[in-house]
């Protein structure tokens, strides 16, 4: 084998509006990043007496979430393998993210579950990767 080989990074992401969860699968253990999301939440209120259009909202809330997939990605850079799973659109939504910045090869699937366990979340991705 080869010193130049590359090191197979296999990731599990579990993902919603408000949390993510990046585990790395390694061969005696699945290591669990979690990333919090104070940054999306905003008030739906108008400032100022001001009342933005629907349109406006959703826009906002569309760059915000960016915003928020944007600060998840950075930890899958080193990433070949990449299990996107969680419940609603986030995981939809993230999963164009990463296709949109280059990731769409390494994405190997894209998965509906409930709200899991920490630990719940490791086995998932240990026998998705077994």
């Amino acid at each position: 084998m080869s010193s130049q080989q590359a090191v197979k990074q296999e990731v599990g992401v579990w993902i919603d509006h408000k949390e993510a969860f990046v585990l790395f699968n390694g061969d005696d253990k699945t290591d669990v990043q979690s990333s919090n999301d104070k940054h999306i939440r905003y008030s739906e209120h108008a400032t100022e007496g001001a009342s933005p259009s629907e349109d406006q909202r959703e826009r906002r809330h569309a760059n915000r979430l960016n915003q928020y997939y944007d600060e998840v990605i950075p930890h899958l850079k080193d990433a070949t393998s990449i299990l996107i799973f969680g419940p609603g659109e986030a995981k939809g939504e993230f999963k164009k993210r990463l296709e949109l910045k280059g990731f769409a090869n390494r994405i190997v699937g894209c998965e509906t579950v409930d709200n899991l366990t920490a630990n719940q979340m490791v086995a998932k991705v240990k026998t998705y990767f077994a």
